[in-house]
């Protein structure tokens, strides 16, 4: 891993958590409660020519009566990568839900997720290790609860989403569904078939809906 991580964590214990991992890897570290003060020490450390070369954020902050620009490890990310488009993100949070850690690889572009659970730190030290290797970690569990989810997709969404992913505009899959003889291929039948997968993975477009498929490995 690089020299320098920022840690933007509210919880002590969580923090301690991540703190130790550093130190067992030998990695510098620098704290922040609020996820302002993160933003302004990456902006501080760009300045210095000394950048911070991964993240560590939980998503959920919770307000204690100090105004705030950014509330959310979300909305930390998106403007971290503008400040910093070559930061690693590695997000550490309770959220276990498919589709909002999917969500988190598809339109944020993490490089891991870690849930806070039983033997985290294990998975911590597992994540900033192939995050170092300039891999993506992804958490345990994740594909599978992904492919179960994924499972109620019919194969007609399926090979749309496929085509989509191959760079087939939507207008033109009526065609290519009819050369395949499938009976359903009005541009309706398209339309209604993409918004029931996106609404499934609560995703808000076909690209995030692509993307989703592609970082979950079912195309």
């Amino acid at each position: 891993m690089g020299e320098k991580v920022l840690i933007a964590e509210d919880h002590e214990s969580a923090n301690i958590s991540v703190r130790k991992t550093m130190d067992d890897l030998g990695l510098p570290h620098i704290h922040a409660y609020y996820c302002d003060d993160a933003l302004r020490m990456l902006g501080l450390a760009i300045k210095h020519n000394e950048p911070y070369t991964l993240l560590v954020t939980d998503l959920s902050f919770e307000e204690d009566g100090s105004p705030q620009q950014l509330k959310s490890g979300e909305q930390l990310i998106i403007a971290a990568r503008l400040l910093q488009p070559d930061l690693k993100v590695l997000v550490f949070s309770g959220e276990q839900r498919p589709a909002v850690i999917g969500r988190l690889f598809s339109e944020l572009k993490i490089d891991g997720y870690v849930r806070k659970a039983r033997h985290d730190a294990e998975h911590l030290r597992a994540a900033i290790t192939m995050i170092g290797q300039h891999r993506r970690y992804l958490p345990e569990g994740y594909r599978e609860s992904i492919r179960h989810l994924t499972d109620t997709l019919t194969e007609y969404e399926r090979a749309i989403i496929r085509q989509l992913a191959g760079g087939m505009l939507q207008k033109q899959l009526p065609e290519w569904l009819q050369s395949q003889g499938m009976s359903n291929a009005s541009l309706r039948s398209v339309e209604k078939a993409l918004h029931r997968a996106r609404t499934l993975l609560e995703v808000s477009n076909n690209q995030q809906l692509v993307a989703y498929c592609k970082d979950a490995g079912l195309i």
